[in-house]
Order: structure tokens, then C-alpha cells, then sequence
């Protein structure tokens, strides 16, 4: 059974940083792109940041750009979201998210595209 389990969510003040992180079981993902998505309460889920199977390529969404960074350690089946000067707005759920296929996918942003997904963490700014 394939699981991805988040953690490293929080509650914590506009300026701090929260790690989080995605550990993979069930099968390797490797060879896979990786994701990261958000729901804020009574907002859609949107998506964040994306990672290639090798990390070369990285993608983000531009209301976190130069503050967030996605990293993964393949040997590990691990991914990462490292977030700095966090803002309110960044109050969310956050979901980790595999996709199957090994091909990288031109829109990458759109969760259709990820076929597997975490139960998500909580992450809390306040102001």
C-alpha cells in the first residue's frame, strides 16, 4: 500500500520558517515527480511547489517564490517543502503529492496530475 505521510506543519509567527516533510512507502518514487499543494479554509486547493524526479527542475507558485524551497532525497523517498518568512496568507493545509508516471508532466500545477497524495499537515501563521 502507498502511503505519503507529511509532517513538520505548526503553528508559528509571520517571519518564522517550518520544514516539512514527505516521507514515500509502499514503493519508490525515485523516478517521479513530486509535489506540494495547499488549502486554506474556504479556498481551493492550490498548488505550490513541484520537483523532477532528479531535483535539476523545480517549480513554484509565484506568491512563494525566493521564500519557499522544494527539495527531495531520493535514497530517503523523502521531499521536502522548506518555508521562510512565512505570512498569514500561507495559513493552509499542505499535501504532499507522487505522481505515477515517470514523465514529467507540462502542467505540473495541476493536481491531476499526482496520483498519489498525503493526509496533509496543518501549517498556521499568525500575525
Amino acid at each position: 500500500q502507498v502511503q505519503l505521510v507529511e509532517s513538520g506543519g505548526g503553528l508559528v509567527q509571520a517571519g518564522d520558517s517550518l520544514r516539512l516533510s514527505c516521507a514515500a512507502s509502499g514503493r519508490t518514487f525515485s523516478r517521479n515527480t513530486m509535489g506540494w499543494f495547499r488549502q486554506a479554509p474556504g479556498k481551493e486547493r492550490e498548488f505550490v511547489a513541484a520537483i523532477a524526479w532528479n531535483g535539476g527542475s523545480t517549480y513554484y507558485t509565484d506568491s512563494v517564490k525566493g521564500r519557499f524551497t522544494i527539495s527531495r532525497d531520493n535514497a530517503k523517498n523523502t521531499a521536502y517543502l522548506q518555508m521562510n518568512s512565512l505570512k498569514p496568507e500561507d495559513t493552509a493545509v499542505y499535501y504532499c503529492a507522487a505522481r505515477a508516471r515517470r514523465s514529467f508532466p507540462s502542467n505540473y500545477y495541476s493536481d491531476f496530475n499526482y496520483d498519489y497524495w498525503g493526509q496533509g499537515t496543518q501549517v498556521a501563521v499568525s500575525s
